[in-house]
């Protein structure tokens, strides 16, 4: 049986309220569905079908066609995948925003912290350095006055925990969280009008529902997929370097050690 072609709407299968009022390309269903003007709509939901029907000239094309939104994309793969590296070419080559969301994270909290957090930045070197109480009065570097500076705790907000907790231990950050940091991405300038490639996020699916949830719909998500042995031959060399530095900062660390107690001695 011939079935008779459908009309589609300015927007095709996106949701014209979305367009208008969040500038998102949402996908309609079918079940949420108007005609106006011999045309067919899809909406994301009921209550944008109910709106656009109280006043359907607000959200259709009149003398020219509807704007798009610019270009948005997630993307995703595991730790080590080379997100970064594409990320940074595909921004710089269609002129978009690049934004790292665990990096972004770090700078939330680093005015607070001085310093970037998580397992991969071995948190707990600084301190095996440090200089016992007892030998500061014969070190020439250190100072008591810069080790009680060090030594005092910077208080951080709920959500500067939260950040915090994630990075360390990657506990999923809370929804209210989330929407002090995301919805700008979608919602203000300058990304509103340039857009962006998202590196890094949604990395559940929990955070996968929260975008769904507040209407925050990327055009494409990305996913890098990998081989581990191809992972291993990237990560492992730079990885080795570091504990090399490490082992030669503790070497330096002990001799000075041993100097100073000598000093005291004397």
């Amino acid at each position: 049986i011939k079935q008779k072609k459908r009309h589609m709407g300015d927007t095709k299968h996106f949701c014209p309220v979305s367009l208008k009022e969040n500038f998102v390309l949402y996908p309609g269903l079918q079940e949420h569905a108007a005609k106006y003007k011999e045309k067919i709509y899809y909406f994301s939901s009921s209550k944008f079908r109910d709106k656009f029907l109280k006043n359907p000239e607000e959200y259709v094309a009149h003398n020219e066609p509807l704007q798009a939104p610019p270009l948005r994309v997630c993307l995703l793969g595991v730790h080590g995948a080379g997100k970064t590296t594409c990320a940074r070419q595909i921004a710089d080559k269609l002129g978009i925003f690049h934004i790292q969301f665990e990096e972004y994270l770090q700078e939330l909290i680093l005015p607070k912290t001085k310093r970037k957090v998580g397992p991969s930045f071995d948190e707990d070197h600084e301190d095996d350095n440090k200089i016992p109480e007892e030998l500061e009065d014969f070190s020439q570097t250190t100072t008591k006055i810069e080790t009680e500076k060090t030594e005092q705790e910077v208080e951080l907000t709920h959500e500067e925990k939260a950040i915090k907790a994630n990075l360390m231990d990657s506990i999923e950050l809370p929804p209210e969280v989330l929407d002090k940091i995301v919805p700008d991405w979608w919602k203000k300038e300058p990304f509103r009008s340039t857009g962006f490639i998202l590196d890094g996020f949604p990395r559940t699916s929990d955070e996968a529902r929260y975008l769904s949830e507040r209407g925050l719909c990327p055009d494409i998500a990305v996913y890098i997929q990998v081989e581990e042995d191809d992972i291993l031959n990237r990560l492992f060399p730079p990885r080795l370097i570091e504990w090399k530095d490490r082992r030669r900062k503790k070497k330096e660390y002990k001799k000075k050690l041993k100097e100073l107690k000598a000093k005291k001695r004397v």
